[in-house]
């Protein structure tokens, strides 16, 4: 059943209240921290306490979906708290301008959009539901380390990019700045209409084997996760062309391609060949992540 309006406004509540002490944790911890540490060093360490409160809140509720906005929210505050510090008076200020506009254009709307679907304080993600069944007592430093840390940890890692497209990077603008801002652009217009897709699918209320093949996902299996990781990538050219032979940034959408490709879509695959058993049919006509037409014999 459904939760009501009242009960999913007081959870949307909660973890708005939740997210504010996580970014009030973060900015003490800035202020405490002692001066001349690296500014990386010092974002990595406020991620982790503003990780930790909202961890805190989540055994609190018992629900780890507590923490899935983090994943979105987190670069929104990070990449302005860069271009405020003094060490980015020599950036770019239109690059920045434009990373702030493609962080800011994801970040919204992915975290709208997990609002829209989450039903509530009852509700956690299958993931964790299965993960509870399958560590039992363990089950909360299982959510600590691997729901929690482990997720932060990569979008920090993504976003070290931000350190040359915003704070370092002085090189003037080029044609890769253009091709990342296309990128980045077009990641966000793929995962939106991605979203937007599967919310009618789940909308019209299909029968419990129908599988989603019309729109993008007939095209990809994971549009939205191709989506996501595209967006990573353009990000990091942003970073590659503002300080040139700089190429650590690499390692953040490198890490986060992994991500998704060994741990995120093969859980999916296997829940959806479990429950739908036209699943491997599907697999044979529509492509796992890159969109591209479907094989022979697809509607």
């Amino acid at each position: 059943m459904s939760p009501s309006p009242e009960a999913r406004g007081r959870g949307r509540t909660i973890v708005i209240f939740v997210y504010l002490a996580a970014l009030v944790a973060a900015w003490a911890t800035v202020r405490w921290l002692p001066e001349g540490l690296h500014l990386l060093w010092v974002a990595a360490i406020a991620d982790v306490v503003a990780t930790l409160v909202v961890f805190g809140f989540s055994v609190v509720h018992d629900n780890s979906s507590m923490y899935d906005p983090y994943w979105s929210v987190a670069p929104l505050v990070l990449a302005p708290w860069l271009c405020l510090q003094p060490e980015a008076g020599a950036a770019v200020g239109l690059r920045q301008a434009l990373v702030l506009a493609v962080i800011y254009a994801w970040g919204l709307r992915l975290t709208f959009n997990w609002l829209r679907h989450w039903r509530g304080m009852p509700h956690e993600d299958w993931r964790y539901v299965d993960l509870r069944r399958q560590t039992g007592r363990a089950y909360w430093l299982v959510s600590l380390l691997g729901i929690h840390l482990f997720p932060t940890f990569m979008v920090f890692a993504g976003c070290l990019c931000l350190w040359p497209a915003l704070v370092t990077g002085s090189a003037p603008l080029g044609a890769l700045d253009g091709l990342a801002l296309a990128t980045c652009a077009g990641a966000i217009a793929i995962e939106a209409v991605a979203d937007r897709q599967l919310h009618e699918h789940r909308r019209a209320g299909p029968p419990p084997e129908r599988i989603l093949d019309t729109g993008l996902w007939g095209w990809s299996r994971h549009p939205n996760y191709f989506g996501e990781i595209a967006l990573w990538w353009g990000l990091c050219a942003f970073g590659l062309t503002a300080a040139p032979g700089t190429w650590w940034p690499l390692w953040g959408p490198a890490l986060i391609t992994v991500m998704f490709v060994a741990i995120s879509i093969p859980m999916i695959e296997k829940r959806m060949h479990a429950r739908r058993p036209a699943w491997a049919e599907h697999c044979r006509r529509v492509s796992l992540l890159v969109p591209r037409p479907p094989r022979r014999g697809a509607r």
